[in-house]
Protein backbone atom coordinates (compact mmCIF):
# COMPACT_ATOMS: atom_id res chain seq x y z
CA UNK A 1 0.00 0.00 0.00
CA UNK A 2 1.25 3.46 -0.88
CA UNK A 3 0.45 6.76 0.75
CA UNK A 4 -1.75 8.99 -1.39
CA UNK A 5 0.20 11.73 -3.13
CA UNK A 6 -2.73 14.17 -3.39
CA UNK A 7 -4.97 15.48 -0.63
CA UNK A 8 -8.66 16.16 -0.27
CA UNK A 9 -9.35 19.68 -1.51
CA UNK A 10 -6.29 19.75 -3.76
CA UNK A 11 -6.69 20.88 -7.37
CA UNK A 12 -5.17 18.47 -9.89
CA UNK A 13 -5.20 17.97 -13.63
CA UNK A 14 -5.11 14.87 -15.79
CA UNK A 15 -1.73 14.08 -17.27
CA UNK A 16 -3.11 13.43 -20.78
CA UNK A 17 -6.74 14.54 -20.98
CA UNK A 18 -7.83 18.20 -20.84
CA UNK A 19 -9.57 18.36 -17.47
CA UNK A 20 -8.93 19.66 -13.97
CA UNK A 21 -10.55 18.54 -10.75
CA UNK A 22 -10.72 18.80 -6.98
CA UNK A 23 -10.01 15.66 -4.92
CA UNK A 24 -12.99 14.81 -2.71
CA UNK A 25 -12.15 11.20 -1.80
CA UNK A 26 -9.27 8.73 -2.13
CA UNK A 27 -9.26 4.94 -2.41
CA UNK A 28 -5.93 3.34 -1.38
CA UNK A 29 -6.26 1.06 -4.41
CA UNK A 30 -8.74 0.51 -7.22
CA UNK A 31 -12.27 0.17 -5.86
CA UNK A 32 -14.57 0.57 -8.86
CA UNK A 33 -16.26 -2.15 -10.93
CA UNK A 34 -14.40 -4.62 -13.08
CA UNK A 35 -16.59 -3.55 -16.00
CA UNK A 36 -15.39 0.06 -15.57
CA UNK A 37 -11.76 -1.11 -15.39
CA UNK A 38 -12.06 -3.29 -18.49
CA UNK A 39 -13.56 -0.37 -20.43
CA UNK A 40 -10.13 1.34 -20.33
CA UNK A 41 -8.05 0.41 -23.40
CA UNK A 42 -5.55 -2.26 -22.39
CA UNK A 43 -2.53 -0.37 -23.71
CA UNK A 44 -3.16 2.51 -21.28
CA UNK A 45 -4.95 0.69 -18.43
CA UNK A 46 -3.36 1.71 -15.09
CA UNK A 47 -2.43 -0.70 -12.33
CA UNK A 48 -5.10 -1.36 -9.71
CA UNK A 49 -2.45 -1.29 -6.97
CA UNK A 50 -2.18 2.47 -6.50
CA UNK A 51 -4.35 5.22 -5.04
CA UNK A 52 -7.42 6.24 -7.06
CA UNK A 53 -9.01 9.65 -6.67
CA UNK A 54 -12.61 10.80 -6.83
CA UNK A 55 -12.67 14.25 -8.41
CA UNK A 56 -15.16 17.00 -9.03
CA UNK A 57 -13.92 17.43 -12.59
CA UNK A 58 -14.51 19.96 -15.31
CA UNK A 59 -13.57 20.71 -18.89
CA UNK A 60 -14.32 23.87 -20.82
CA UNK A 61 -17.66 22.30 -21.80
CA UNK A 62 -18.95 20.25 -18.85
CA UNK A 63 -18.82 19.22 -15.17
CA UNK A 64 -18.73 15.64 -13.92
CA UNK A 65 -17.30 13.27 -11.30
CA UNK A 66 -14.14 11.42 -12.35
CA UNK A 67 -12.30 8.41 -10.94
CA UNK A 68 -8.59 8.63 -11.79
CA UNK A 69 -5.46 6.66 -10.93
CA UNK A 70 -2.63 8.50 -9.22
CA UNK A 71 -0.27 7.90 -12.15
CA UNK A 72 -2.58 9.92 -14.41
CA UNK A 73 -2.70 13.04 -12.22
CA UNK A 74 -0.39 16.00 -11.75
CA UNK A 75 -0.76 19.02 -9.45
CA UNK A 76 -2.54 21.95 -11.05
CA UNK A 77 -0.26 24.97 -10.94
CA UNK A 78 -2.70 27.46 -12.50
CA UNK A 79 -3.84 28.87 -9.15
CA UNK A 80 -7.31 29.22 -10.67
CA UNK A 81 -10.51 28.06 -8.90
CA UNK A 82 -12.91 25.59 -10.50
CA UNK A 83 -16.57 26.26 -11.20
CA UNK A 84 -17.96 22.75 -10.58
CA UNK A 85 -21.47 23.17 -9.10
CA UNK A 86 -20.98 20.42 -6.48
CA UNK A 87 -17.93 21.97 -4.81
CA UNK A 88 -20.12 23.77 -2.25
CA UNK A 89 -21.45 20.43 -0.95
CA UNK A 90 -18.13 19.61 0.74
CA UNK A 91 -15.84 22.58 0.42
CA UNK A 92 -15.55 26.20 1.40
CA UNK A 93 -14.23 29.01 -0.80
CA UNK A 94 -11.04 28.51 -2.80
CA UNK A 95 -8.06 29.64 -0.67
CA UNK A 96 -4.33 29.49 -1.34
CA UNK A 97 -4.71 27.15 -4.29
CA UNK A 98 -7.00 24.61 -2.61
CA UNK A 99 -10.50 24.05 -1.23
CA UNK A 100 -10.92 23.67 2.55
CA UNK A 101 -13.43 21.13 3.85
CA UNK A 102 -16.59 22.62 5.35
CA UNK A 103 -16.70 19.86 7.98
CA UNK A 104 -14.33 17.45 9.70
CA UNK A 105 -13.61 13.94 8.47
CA UNK A 106 -14.47 10.85 10.51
Amino acid sequence: MRTAKYNIGQVVRHREHPFRGVVFDVDPQFSNTEEWYQSIPEDCRPSKDQPYYHLYAETEATYYVAYVSEQNLVPDASGEPLEHPDLGIRFGEFQNGRYPLQYGLN
